[in-house]
């Protein structure tokens, strides 16, 4: 089975000089201030000498994680590990002590690699004595790497990695408390370049001359599979800023020449709010390409700025997108386009029964063909219980509420997983309420996703407490404390509401849709605090 870094290694040998990642200046970051750029050629020798020192310190066949920001060497040394046949773990930097544990047990990794401004507070829990996992500074790389010795049931040997196929284990929130693994194989990475690449209409890559423009975090599927697979197929740049920045937006396009972009639903409300400026037509961009902009902004972003964005749908488990490129695009509405081979779609009821056109169900996506799980991902580390549900019936459950009308085109309508988006980051509501739960003044505790008009959606806590307990905004930032310490900041909740009970079914499970009457906004709920101004990294 091939891997992704022969299809890098075949575009550096046949485009060698053009620019394959470039870093925007920013003058107050602590790397490349004043910008840089790296080419295929210059990119194949540094993977090239780092898969050596992953090959020759015993690491094929195993995992390491990586912590490595939204740096180069981010992608430099995923492609090294892919040569080197070792499965990379990329870790959120946001992640509190507790959950950076519980990813690096899970996934049995044998050394982390990284950097940054939360290296020693990984460094803390690697180095704890039930783990002492080998953590190495990638600015000060040794000759040879620490590696911790196999135990447990891991990955095993090289054979088996090679046998797999798995490139990235990227951890993604699931229903339950703790995310789930999504082993990512190389097939996957592959097809995800593919469909990227051969999307068309509005989307069209050009090779050789496009340069993508990704704000978006290198341990989310976006830029690591999507985004990096289509821009080595087309011999095209990924241009890497830290994060988004609203007030560099424009300066980072017009500098580096960014010819697309990747956005967030959040992201077109910030740009429409700022003054018009000369600025907003000087750039080279020929699309955006995202998910959740708001239909009545759609129409004035593009007259504005003068770019089409086009509206798509994916998951880390599906590697393939969906995607409204085609004109006409339906921009005043949640169009989310039509499926492209090999990709088929059905949209079913409860019982999995296909419904008519235009009625709501959930979205089910395989492969056309003998094998439907072509080209996904191969399923959650050490939960086959929750993969063949995700399967069940021979199609993928995406767990995501459309409609598809006459035309095959399909329209997100919303999530039926308990889970809260916001801003691009996927939130376990039941690992917050395990969190809240704990606190000795909350008796029962329900999170929900609240309609937020920045960031998509927003942490809600529907919280009763316990008798004597005051439903009062001192007891409301009490919890919010008490939480900040085992949840990281995006997934503390923005809304508390103290309500007088939760309702659950005959089995004891919360009935989150009845907690507040049918049309009731809970934000005016008499007991609701607003402490979204809390929320800081």
């Amino acid at each position: 089975m091939s891997n992704f870094y022969i299809k890098f290694r075949d575009t550096a040998l046949r485009a060698g000089e053009a620019a394959f990642l470039c870093v925007p200046p920013k003058v107050d970051r602590d790397y490349d201030r004043e910008g840089r750029t790296i080419s295929y050629a210059q990119a194949l020798q540094s993977v090239d000498a780092l898969a050596d020192l992953y090959a020759t310190s015993g690491l094929s066949g195993r995992r390491v994680a990586l912590l490595l920001e939204n740096r180069p060497d981010h992608f430099l040394h995923l492609l090294a590990a892919n040569a080197a046949r070792v499965s990379v773990v990329p870790l959120n930097p946001d992640y509190l002590a507790n959950e950076f544990a519980y990813v690096l047990d899970h996934a049995e990794v044998c050394c982390v690699i990284g950097t940054g401004r939360r290296f020693q507070d990984l460094a803390i829990v690697c180095q704890q004595d039930e783990r002492r996992i080998p953590i190495i500074d990638a600015m000060a790389l040794p000759d040879r790497l620490p590696v911790k010795e196999r135990s447990g049931t891991g990955i095993g040997s090289a054979s088996a990695l090679v046998t797999t196929g798995e490139a990235l284990v990227i951890y993604t929130s699931g229903t339950t408390g703790h995310p789930k693994g999504c082993i990512i194989s190389n097939e996957c990475c592959l097809a995800a370049g593919e469909c990227y690449a051969s999307i068309g209409g509005a989307m069209t890559l050009r090779e050789g001359e496009d340069r993508l423009y990704v704000p978006l975090p290198t341990y989310h599927a976006n830029a690591t599979v999507i985004a990096m697979n289509a821009m080595i197929r087309t011999a095209n740049c990924l241009i890497l800023p830290d994060r988004f920045h609203a007030g560099d937006w424009w300066g980072d396009l017009i500098h580096t020449g960014a010819t697309a972009v990747h956005y967030l639903g959040i992201i077109p409300p910030i740009l429409l709010k700022a003054a018009p400026s000369a600025r907003d037509r000087q750039h080279r961009v020929r699309f955006g390409f995202g998910a959740g902009v708001a239909p009545e902004l759609h129409a004035a972003f593009e007259s504005r700025f003068g770019f089409p964005l086009v509206e798509g749908w994916g998951m880390t488990e599906t590697g393939r997108i969906i995607v409204d490129a085609q004109e006409p695009r339906l921009i005043a509405t949640r169009a989310i386009g039509c499926a492209a081979d090999p990709l088929e779609v059905k949209v079913v009821d409860d019982a999995d029964v296909a419904v008519g056109l235009d009625v709501p169900g959930e979205l089910l996506v395989r492969c056309k063909g003998e094998d439907p799980r072509r080209g996904f991902f191969g399923g959650y580390l050490k939960d086959d219980p929750a993969t063949e549900a995700a399967w069940r019936g021979g199609w993928f459950h995406t767990g995501d509420i459309v409609t598809c009308d006459a035309s095959g085109r399909l329209f997100f309508v919303e999530r039926r997983k308990n889970i809260i988006r916001r801003s691009g980051e996927n939130i376990s509501a039941a690992e917050v309420e395990g969190v809240l739960s704990d606190l000795p003044f909350v008796a029962s505790v329900a999170v929900i996703g609240i309609e937020d008009d920045m960031r998509d959606e927003e942490v809600m806590a529907c919280v009763v407490l316990v008798n004597g307990a005051a439903p009062t905004a001192v007891v409301a930032m009490g919890l919010f404390e008490a939480a900040r310490g085992r949840l990281a900041y995006f997934k503390l909740p923005g809304w508390v509401v103290f309500v007088d009970t939760i309702p659950v079914t005959g089995t004891q499970k919360i009935r989150k849709g009845v907690i507040f009457p049918q049309y009731a906004d809970p934000r005016k709920h008499p007991h609701a605090y607003d402490l979204r101004y809390m929320k800081k990294r």
